[in-house]
């Protein structure tokens, strides 16, 4: 049998590059998922946090906006979780006072920094996420954080649907085991944006700085 990538060679995988207009959208970065112990720990998701600070230094120097998102569920029995927590009843810790659900250390929101609060896996679904963007003429997503096989993974597939160059940075995404971290990282790079190091996304963030800066100025409307 043929391997995957033979397989898809020549069918997926084209590259689509990042536009003029980014943004790095950091996901659910919880603590849930890097405290050893609790039910969604994922050492893969501990190894993604120790990659990001560098990646949030470059598009913060860039001036780019820098957005983050988080879990929480607001109603009792987290009713607007609606199926997915029935499906999923561990993410019923992401509730106000719980430390899980709390932004892990290193990676959190900077003063200005807009948080996307949503109760699913996109963070697009039931969120004004896509108009903002638009709004402010972004035409690249920059996705970094947890867990590749659900939020990242979702959030791509919307990312794209919503007419977004999508770009998922390898080494600050995680989960909690290899096989479905990689199996998702391929699917995502072969139909719905491209996949690249952190050193590659820092360098292209990097010539956005030096190519655009008046996007500094734009920014401030997420602040």
């Amino acid at each position: 049998m043929q391997s995957a990538e033979t397989n898809y060679q020549g069918v997926w995988g084209n590259r689509i590059g990042f536009g003029q207009r980014p943004a790095l959208l950091v996901i659910d970065f919880l603590k849930a998922y890097t405290v050893e112990g609790a039910p969604l720990y994922a050492p893969g998701v501990v190894d993604a946090v120790a990659q990001t600070p560098a990646l949030l230094a470059a598009a913060r120097a860039a001036g780019i906006p820098v957005i983050h998102t988080r879990i929480l569920y607001l109603a009792e029995n987290c009713a607007d979780g609606g199926m997915w927590v029935k499906k999923a009843p561990v993410m019923m810790a992401m509730v106000e006072g719980n430390v899980l659900a709390e932004f892990c250390d290193g990676v959190e929101p900077e003063k200005g920094e807009l948080v996307i609060v949503k109760q699913y896996a996109s963070a697009f679904f039931g969120t004004s996420l896509a108009s903002l963007l638009h709004t402010q003429g972004i035409d690249t997503v920059v996705l970094a954080g947890c867990s590749t096989s659900g939020c990242i993974r979702a959030s791509a597939v919307d990312a794209v649907q919503h007419g977004f160059r999508t770009i998922v940075v390898r080494d600050c995404v995680g989960d909690r085991h290899p096989d479905p971290h990689n199996a998702n990282l391929f699917d995502i790079d072969s139909k719905y944006g491209d996949v690249v190091s952190r050193e590659d996304a820092i360098a292209e963030i990097a010539k956005i700085k030096s190519d655009r800066p008046q996007l500094c100025k734009n920014s401030q409307a997420f602040t």
